[in-house]
């Protein structure tokens, strides 16, 4: 039996006083851990299209050791991605909490979310895509947390806008959020799948622009006239 079998094997009995079975599981999650970042690495390396096999010969083990922690591709997908997305929110909250006006905070965030992206295209884009056909199995079993991410993350950008508007305009800021979110998800991954070329705008141009898009919109000259 080799490490990663006696690893994720699971200890008859019900445990005993001596903590085997705790010690078990904790060589199991931290064996599980070693993956995650051992696939995240993998694919940073070679592409979000990165096969299980191709994820495991990079991790230097098996294709089974890696269905046997995470079940298929999508459970992989999803386990890298709770990672990821959890980073990607704290980095978020973190520049919202910089900020010291609204659109400040709207622009701190949409930087944060490009800057955490760039950093590796093919993790964002492995972690963000489901149900797209994947041969290998990965479909809405990574949907919970990406979710949960862009729900996160849309009641982050309304806090402030609710602060600057007031409760006049409920109504309107609650449709608000996820328009948002869709603005800065699109517009961001249309970006990150750009070639470079010199029309391409850099990271800081492309977050001032969507923040523009946000606050004002994309032709505030075509707004109707304020009527006395």
């Amino acid at each position: 039996m080799n490490n990663d079998q006696a690893r994720s094997a699971v200890p008859s009995g019900t445990g005993s006083p001596d903590g085997r079975s705790s010690r078990w599981q904790s060589h199991r999650e931290e064996r599980r851990r070693e993956l995650i970042k051992s696939a995240r690495r993998a694919v940073h390396m070679l592409g979000s299209d990165a096969s299980m096999e191709d994820i495991a010969a990079a991790a230097g083990t098996s294709k089974s050791v890696f269905y046997r922690y995470f079940g298929d591709k999508a459970g992989l997908q999803q386990a890298v991605g709770e990672v990821v997305l959890s980073q990607m929110q704290r980095r978020i909250q973190e520049a919202a909490q910089s900020a010291d006006t609204p659109r400040e905070g709207l622009l701190a965030m949409v930087s944060a979310y490009l800057q955490m992206a760039a950093t590796s295209p093919n993790v964002y884009t492995f972690v963000t895509r489901y149900g797209s056909g994947d041969p290998e199995g990965a479909s809405g079993a990574v949907s919970g947390a990406l979710g949960h991410f862009f729900d996160a993350v849309a009641e982050m950008i309304a806090t402030p806008m609710r602060s600057h508007l007031g409760d006049s305009r409920e109504a309107v800021i609650g449709y608000w959020p996820k328009a948002a979110i869709g603005l800065v998800r699109n517009a961001g991954e249309q970006w990150l799948s750009t070639p470079d070329s010199p029309a391409k705008p850099g990271q800081e141009s492309m977050a001032l622009q969507i923040t523009a898009w946000l606050c004002v919109g994309i032709a505030p000259e075509l707004s109707p006239p304020v009527r006395g």
